[in-house]
């Protein structure tokens, strides 16, 4: 990895210049900060019922609670950037900062995608082999696979930090719209090819290992749903394995947008580039939990009933 010559101190402060070319940036602003509200408080609603209730307390509604803590992660670390450049029009951040947003993002990002592994792998073993499902996958096994996906993203993102840390930075600008991993080599004073292999390695791990295995899962589950001999049986099934399926896109659908466009020779422009950042970090977090809270019966039912005590009961006493 080639260093450029420079022996002068590190620039501390950043400054976000994504946005700076676009108009309307307080329209956009405001989508942003709705989007991410609703994320916030979505999955903040999931994380409560469940923890709240002792009978969802299964390996399914474990795995939820997860992929909410990692949703809230995720977002979290972009959106208040992009919030505070477009509304408070506070477009600087102190490297520090925005090394561990960078860090914070990223660690969503991998733990995210092994979080939708693990649900795969759950629908998996409860349609394909009902009869053991609760044998195979208990509580203390969840618990344990969902450790070692934490894990492995805190070893993965070490050695990214590790790499961005020590890299000498000469410029106060970030093109990009967040901190992320190649935001900060550009901003380096390096050639930024070579350390563009990690992410390189990281992203082929993700799409092409992790997704086949999904992909998989869920193909035998289809196999599975269609030898059942209850129409209506088989329908309740689909409609639960797509409504699993969704968050699957949403966190998968703009990184092979990225990676297709890439190999056909398309190259975005930096606000393409931005856009499709800005998706693939709002998107996910906003649909996993309204699919799941939406979709799941026992937490549908709970939610409405909460609501029901805030907001009829006290006018039926009036």
């Amino acid at each position: 990895m080639s260093l450029l010559n420079f022996s002068g101190p590190n620039v501390a402060v950043f400054t976000i210049t994504g946005f700076d070319h676009l108009p309307h940036q307080k329209l956009l602003g405001c989508i942003i900060l709705l989007s991410y509200t609703l994320a916030l408080l979505c999955s903040s609603t999931n994380i409560c019922i469940i923890a709240a209730e002792r009978q969802l307390h299964r390996p399914m509604y474990l795995l939820i609670c997860n992929l909410a803590v990692v949703d809230i992660m995720f977002t979290t670390s972009a959106s208040t950037t992009m919030i505070s450049a477009l509304l408070a029009e506070d477009k600087t951040i102190s490297f520090y900062s925005c090394i561990s947003r960078m860090y914070i993002y990223h660690l969503g990002d991998i733990t995210g995608c092994l979080a939708l592994s693990l649900m795969a792998l759950d629908r998996f073993f409860a349609i394909s082999k009902p009869l053991r499902y609760t044998s195979i996958l208990t509580n203390r096994r969840i618990f344990i696979l969902i450790i070692l996906t934490w894990f492995i993203g805190f070893g993965c993102m070490g050695k990214v930090v590790a790499v961005a840390d020590k890299l000498p930075y000469c410029q106060p600008i970030i093109k990009y719209v967040f901190c992320d991993y190649p935001a900060l080599i550009r901003a380096a004073c390096v050639y930024p090819e070579p350390y563009f292999k990690i992410p390189a390695i990281l992203g082929m791990w993700l799409i092409c290992g992790q997704l086949p295995l999904i992909l998989l899962s869920y193909g035998k589950i289809v196999y599975t749903v269609l030898r059942l001999p209850d129409n209506g049986k088989r329908g309740q099934v689909f409609s639960t394995v797509i409504s699993h399926f969704i968050p699957v896109l949403c966190y998968y659908l703009p990184k092979l947008i990225s990676v297709l466009l890439t190999r056909v020779g398309v190259k975005l422009n930096l606000s393409e580039r931005n856009a499709l950042l800005i998706i693939s970090t709002l998107l996910p977090s906003l649909i996993n939990p309204t699919v799941y809270c939406l979709r799941m019966k026992e937490i549908r039912t709970k939610l409405l009933q909460v609501l029901y005590k805030i907001c009829v009961a006290p006018c039926k006493r009036w």
